[in-house]
């Protein structure tokens, strides 16, 4: 193959350049975290418009609907449509209108930037393209290393910012973590030895940082990813269904999970929790205490991070009420309870069933790794941030792409340095 040919090369040179800078811009997201913890959207929509670039200028805009229709009329794209133009709806009831039409603008570009991406048909990592982003990461990782170790002497020496406590850069380590994973999985299923040594070496300075830094969701996602993984390779048919059935569950009983560990944790064990983690059991029950108050339909798009001024939600018991202000209920599930009711939280749980079962069409070597993604990612958002924070959204949607892209060009020469 000539190099004319090559995945990034897309018919003109102008298509070319554009599809060169999208992917230039998708392998320093992982810096970009590192030096700003917000930036992973901007990274993301900047690459969009180059990607765009690439596909106007090949197909136009009709190659580009050609490009997206198909994603938009499948069952998943339905669902996820569904709940994108359901939670644009229930900002008409939230008591911050305002407020939840921002989130959602931050919910949803970072989907549409990845939308764009495959419409543009430009977007084709080749090996170099993985081993470039395996580079970032490791870089961004040790970066972060360093500033746990040092102090953040290397960030006040580049005065990029005033915040400099450790669980700041949770967001990045969870970047490292989430973006590692698709990429130790090309590059061992497609690469060449070399690609297998650099894989090997992604996961394990990936790993040191998880456990080095505050995130207890990055080291709670990192144990269920290894462990599902070596499930999967062994049962993997038993470990989709068990992992269906946990999500299902998890989904459904989202507001109740709250009330049920402070009824039945044995005082004894209570006792040995960490204080952080004594608080969050508080706010899941406060929280599942409001969801049930409003169970359809919700208080509204991010109408949780002020729930503590919405009036129906005044009337939650006392000794609970002051947690409401503390701006999200630390679980996905139930957050999606909280804004979006049974509705959005139904929709949201279709979709995520119908991802699993597009995993087990696969044969179960190439599903394993995105299964046990799947898994760990879940659990990541049970226990952590925000559900709609646009970092977590556009990092999410740059690892989906890169497990969905086409194989690695093997015959590539611009892979055979």
């Amino acid at each position: 193959m000539s190099r004319s040919a090559s995945p990034v090369a897309t018919g003109t040179p102008l298509a070319g350049a554009a599809a060169a800078v999208g992917h230039g811009l998708l392998a320093a997201l992982p810096l970009a975290m590192w030096a700003a913890t917000r930036s992973a959207p901007l990274f993301l929509g900047l690459a969009a418009l180059a990607f765009l670039v690439a596909g106007l200028t090949r197909g136009g805009v009709g190659g580009l609907w050609r490009g997206v229709a198909p994603l938009l009329r499948a069952p998943i794209g339905v669902l996820l449509l569904g709940f994108a133009l359901w939670a644009l709806v229930s900002t008409g009831w939230s008591h911050r209108p305002a407020a939840g039409l921002r989130m959602w603008g931050e919910f949803v570009l970072p989907l549409l930037a990845g939308l764009t991406i495959v419409a543009s048909g430009a977007f084709h990592p080749s090996r170099r393209f993985m081993r470039v982003l395996a580079v970032t990461v490791i870089l961004a990782s040790c970066l972060l290393y360093y500033e746990f170790a040092t102090e953040f002497a290397l960030r006040k020496w580049l005065a990029l910012d005033r915040r400099q406590e450790s669980f700041y850069f949770n967001r990045a380590a969870l970047t490292c973590l989430v973006l590692a994973v698709p990429v130790i999985d090309r590059l061992w299923r497609e690469g060449a030895r070399r690609d297998r040594v650099l894989a090997c070496l992604l996961g394990l300075v990936v790993a040191t940082l998880v456990f080095a830094s505050d995130s207890e969701a990055a080291k709670l996602g990192l144990v269920v990813m290894v462990v599902a993984g070596i499930v999967f390779a062994a049962a993997p048919r038993l470990m989709l269904a068990a992992t269906a059935a946990a999500f299902l569950a998890t989904m459904a009983l989202a507001p109740a999970i709250g009330p049920t560990l402070e009824a039945q944790l044995p005082a004894s064990l209570r006792s040995h929790l960490q204080p952080s983690h004594e608080v969050r059991i508080d706010i899941w029950e406060t929280f599942g205490e409001a969801a049930m108050l409003r169970p359809l339909r919700g208080y509204g798009f991010n109408a949780a991070a002020t729930l503590d001024q919405d009036p129906v939600a005044q009337t939650i018991s006392p000794p609970r009420r002051a947690m409401l202000a503390i701006g999200h209920p630390h679980s996905a599930p139930l957050q999606a309870w909280v804004d979006t009711g049974l509705v959005g939280a139904a929709l949201l749980s279709a979709a995520g069933l119908l991802l699993l079962a597009r995993l087990r069409r696969l044969q179960p070597p190439r599903s394993a790794m995105p299964a046990a993604f799947f898994a760990g990612c879940f659990a990541i958002v049970v226990v952590a941030h925000g559900a709609w924070q646009g970092w977590w959204i556009a990092v999410l949607t740059l690892a989906a792409l890169l497990f969905a892209a086409a194989p690695l060009d093997m015959r590539n020469l611009e892979d055979r340095t």
